[in-house]
């Protein structure tokens, strides 16, 4: 099923950028993601946005299945290791792996065009290209 309504995508991705705004940080400050999450939360202000909810979603999500998403992530990754990666992407490959994975009501494209476009905003020129080749393959080991 699709994400729905336009308000419900646009909150969707803001959900997203938070939540690679504390899993980026807490991969370069090599610190737990709940536990960056926790300070992150104490640092917006309140009431808290509806999407922060979504965005508390992923960072537990990506936090508890870590070992597995990167296991995927440098098994389809050809010619990079995780360690290789830009922080921005081997965030939001994180993040797209987990909804794919883990996250039914996702669609495969949206959660792959979503990690793309956000690619697109915060990380190089190769990125989005490498992004999609990354989690089409991902996306198709697991539809088997």
């Amino acid at each position: 099923m699709a994400e729905g309504p336009k308000k419900e995508r646009l909150a969707r991705r803001k959900a997203r950028k938070r939540a690679l705004d504390v899993l980026f940080e807490a991969d370069l400050r090599d610190l737990s993601p709940n536990q960056v999450l926790l300070t992150y939360l104490e640092r917006i202000a309140r009431p808290h946005p509806e999407h922060l909810e979504y965005s508390k979603t992923l960072i537990e999500g990506v936090a508890q299945h870590l070992d597995r998403i990167d296991e995927l992530i440098a098994s389809y990754a050809e010619g990079w290791t995780i360690d290789r990666m830009p922080a921005v992407d081997r965030n939001l490959a994180r993040i797209a792996v987990y909804e794919l994975i883990y996250v039914p009501e996702v669609d495969d494209p949206v959660a792959i065009t979503e990690a793309v476009e956000l690619a697109k905003e915060m990380s190089t020129d190769d990125s989005p290209r490498f992004l999609n080749g990354l989690l089409d393959r991902i996306a198709a080991f697991a539809t088997r």
